[in-house]
């Protein structure tokens, strides 16, 4: 049988918390010589380097990433172990690592995700935002249990993963009410040359919307164009153009933002997809989330 050094895991799980060597010898109060030798023997073990430097600090490589993981896991089991020995109530959460693709509007993204957190089980949510191509390659390399997004990996992506539609709406067109009483009547003719504020080309919503405004023969008066979603409502909020988002949450759009719907409009079709490395889900939390989506927010 192999075994494992847990000594020289503790030292690496330390150093990787604490982002520097100098930190974990405080943490741990030992010498720097003694931590260093012990990583470098925990590397030795396993044929890979762990860190590598950037500037003051040390950051994890792809191996060093997996190896914390597990270490993460390890240690945290070690401290349920001592509370239950001890009498303490423990209660170990199931840890859900979700990618949310930054495109993706954040009411959406509460939406979807609310069913992990009424589960039986305890969940402890952890949620990474960023592009969908760097969050394909955290799911690669199994950093992330799922990724939510607003569109599917396509053909040519060299990630072996799997789109799973969790449903489909049309969408809704907001303003302040002085934009909802001025551009109600006529709509949609009356968004000709009105203020609209706008999500990015990179994002599917832009796409669809832009398709539409086409076959209206409607020119709208572009004031921003935003990455962010929250950003744009926020700029919505204040009266500085209308906007669209999905219907699915236009009763949250119209609470916290305190507009009005001007008009809805169907044909324009927001998609939403879990992405996972499994054809079949697997994770409770991934179930309860699919079939949240498609028997409640989407039926």
């Amino acid at each position: 049988m192999e075994w494992f050094n847990y000594h020289h895991l503790l030292y690496f799980w330390v150093v990787a918390k604490e982002g520097t060597i100098a930190a974990a010898c405080e943490k741990l109060m030992l010498a720097q010589p003694t931590i260093s030798a012990q990583i470098r023997a925990l590397e030795n073990a396993i044929g890979e380097k762990l860190f590598r430097r950037r500037g003051r600090y040390l950051v994890l490589t792809d191996t060093g990433r997996v190896v914390y993981q597990y270490a993460d896991e390890i240690f945290s089991l070690g401290r349920e172990m001592l509370d239950t020995l001890r009498g303490r109530p423990t209660g170990s959460p199931v840890r859900f690592h979700v990618g949310v693709a930054d495109v993706l509007p954040k009411l959406v993204a509460h939406q979807l995700l609310k069913p992990a957190l009424k589960m039986p089980e305890t969940v402890r949510l952890i949620c990474h935002e960023s592009t969908q191509q760097e969050l394909l390659a955290k799911l690669a390399i199994h950093e992330l249990d799922l990724i939510l997004s607003d569109s599917p990996i396509g053909p040519d992506v060299q990630v072996r993963a799997f789109n799973h539609l969790l449903g489909e709406c049309g969408v809704s067109i907001f303003g302040t009410k002085n934009l909802a009483d001025s551009h109600r009547r006529r709509f949609p003719a009356s968004l000709d040359s009105a203020p609209f504020l706008l999500p990015t080309s990179t994002t599917a919503l832009r796409r669809e919307l832009d398709h539409w405004f086409d076959a209206e023969d409607i020119r709208p008066a572009i004031v921003g164009e935003f990455d962010d979603s929250a950003l744009l409502k926020v700029f919505g909020q204040a009266g500085a153009g209308m906007f669209a988002a999905p219907d699915v949450i236009e009763k949250e759009v119209r609470r916290q933002y305190g507009v009005r719907v001007i008009g809805r409009v169907d044909s324009v079709r927001e998609r939403f997809y879990a992405i996972s490395v499994e054809r079949k889900v697997k994770h409770p939390a991934v179930v309860a989330i699919a079939d949240a989506a498609r028997e409640r927010l989407f039926d």
